[in-house]
């Protein structure tokens, strides 16, 4: 049958199981969009108010349901406001696909209204990008996209479709998706040998878990791993739901502001075991930090091996997959000497139980829990509130914890909050905010509200831009040049005037009842969490520092 590109791009979504887009219609690609009218019972199109929330939007949804999140654009400033989301996600490896429009095709080229050369400004923040010169291959192209983004490394894919295109005809003919294999043709059985040779014969292995761990699935792999070899074992910001926090190895977050125990553990044993990570500038990425430990490195991308650290031993190839031929050639193993040094270390991590009667995060994320039955998904915004939520919150699930991590984008969460409820209407979604994100992207409550999503919002309101003002009181001799925001914003009359419901809690003894109301409630929630602007996130390592050259409270104080 012959249809028009419009036409063709909406029975492809569906041919590739869409069911939700998040954009915001204009001028270029009105013909996609009175097309979407036509199928609004089978694709789910959400209005956000932002085309930066739409891009947050579908990156959470993806998060949330490992599927592809797929977002809307209009040319020129609407494709530019999708930039810093598609970033966001290709940082993080997050599979979606971006659609924009463009200017009809006989005008690229000529400065023309509201045309820029999106493929251009977005080529290094995507796995790959198209530009339809040919209605005829519109198809293929999307096909392709979606196969991009979900094969090897998820991460996004954007689709810029000249206007003239989807108002002209051509074939269409319903394709089955084209199916994405696990990616392990480069592995050898030489491969495997190496690295678990390398495992054998360690005494005091320590395992480094990233977010390829989640991109994955390989949830019940790495815990029959930890189990069998019995090594503690870290995660990173993006792998923090991936393994049960309540298992007796797992000794917390690891980098920057990770746990005492993990960041000292990485520095001690003997064999650090790499999975599903990159070494980067917030965890390790200099090797002398390592001290005296080999490395074995295990990532679906080539291009992450020998990057950062060099690796005794590596295998390219997706984790799950590898795993899964791994652990068969691994012998069981209990070293008492290092699991009594993890459990030494892991004594560290014990929050002390300093109670002044003030608003903590400890105390938010304490009570939090206490509601929590598995259901909650929580996203953050980027800051303190960010970490503290890592740190403090007993995660249950995998994918429940969703932020920005890679990129660190303040304005993230609430968009990402919006994906995720979206997606998944029998959970419950809280984004946990500081005051300074939650003004960059909150315009996003209006989505929420006509939505009639029941997002509830906990503000840390701290009246500053915390882990600036933090680094500022650390390495800049307590000089808060622009971090102190001293706005006059009322969020319990901001979240009214969106049509939502807004607490504000200064007092231990009020949180409870508010928390009780907010999940009563059936739409949004903004909850004012009041806490003092010089608490800190501890432990911390400055920049470029050795891993276990921890900075705690205690130093400060003294």
């Amino acid at each position: 049958m012959y249809l028009t590109g419009a036409e063709i791009l909406v029975k492809s979504l569906l041919d590739e199981g869409v069911d939700t887009i998040f954009g915001y219609p204009g001028g270029a690609v009105l013909n996609i969009y009175d097309e979407l009218y036509k199928y609004k019972d089978k694709i789910r199109h959400i209005l956000m108010a932002h085309e930066q929330g739409a891009a947050h939007a579908a990156d959470g949804y993806a998060r949330a349901t490992g599927k592809v999140g797929v977002c809307l654009a209009t040319s020129g400033p609407g494709a530019t406001n999708l930039v810093t989301g598609i970033a966001t996600a290709y940082m993080d490896s997050i599979p979606m696909v971006a659609i924009t429009g463009n200017v009809p095709r006989n005008l690229l080229g000529k400065d023309s209204f509201q045309e820029v050369d999106i493929t251009g400004i977005t080529m290094p923040i995507t796995k790959y990008n198209y530009i339809v010169k040919d209605i005829k291959d519109l198809q293929k192209i999307i096909r392709e996209a979606f196969y991009i983004a979900k094969e090897g490394r998820p991460g996004p894919v954007l689709i810029d479709i000249p206007k003239d295109i989807t108002a002209e005809k051509a074939e269409y003919k319903p394709l089955i998706p084209k199916k994405v294999e696990r990616k392990v043709k480069n592995l050898t059985e030489k491969d495997l040998e190496k690295v678990a040779k390398l495992i054998n014969e360690a005494k005091n292995p320590f395992i480094y878990a990233g977010g390829g761990v989640v991109a994955s699935g390989a949830y019940d792999e790495l815990i029959e791993l930890v189990n069998k070899i019995n090594s503690p074992i870290a995660t990173s910001l993006m792998a923090i739901s991936a393994f049960p926090q309540e298992h007796p190895l797992y000794t917390g977050m690891i980098g920057m502001h990770g746990s005492k125990a993990s960041n000292i553990l990485a520095s001690k044993c003997d064999l650090l075991i790499c999975l599903g990570a990159r070494f980067n500038d917030r965890v390790i990425s200099n090797q002398k930090h390592i001290k005296n430990a080999k490395v074995v490195h295990i990532d679906v991308d080539p291009a992450e091996i020998n990057k950062n650290i060099k690796a005794d031993a590596f295998i390219i190839g997706d984790l799950k997959s590898v795993l899964q031929r791994l652990i068969s050639l691994l012998k069981e193993k209990k070293d008492e000497e290092w699991l009594e040094k993890v459990e030494e270390l892991k004594s560290l991590n014990v929050i002390k139980d300093t109670d002044t009667g003030e608003l903590t995060p400890e105390f938010l994320f304490k009570k939090l829990d206490e509601f929590d039955d598995g259901n909650f998904i929580i996203t953050t915004e980027v800051g303190q509130h960010q970490m503290w939520a890592a740190k403090y919150y007993k995660f249950r699930k995998p994918r429940s914890f969703i932020s920005s991590g890679g990129l660190g984008t303040m304005g993230y969460g609430l968009g990402a909050a919006i994906g995720a409820q979206v997606a998944l209407k029998d959970r419950r979604v809280i984004n946990i905010a500081g005051d300074g994100s939650f003004g960059m992207n909150c315009n996003e409550l209006v989505t929420a509200v006509k939505n009639n999503l029941p997002i509830i919002v906990i503000i840390f309101n701290n009246n500053s831009l915390g882990m600036v003002r933090q680094w500022q009181s650390l390495f800049y001799e307590e000089r808060y040049s622009y971090t102190t925001l001293n706005r006059a914003t009322d969020f319990v009359k901001l979240a009214e005037a969106f049509g939502g419901r807004g607490y504000r809690v200064f007092r231990k003894e009020d949180l409870k009842d508010v928390l009780t109301q907010a999940l009563e409630n059936k739409g949004p929630v903004v909850i004012d969490y009041v806490v003092d602007n010089d608490r800190k996130v501890f432990p911390m390592v400055a920049p470029g520092a050795a891993i276990d050259e921890i900075i705690s409270e205690e130093n400060i104080n003294n």
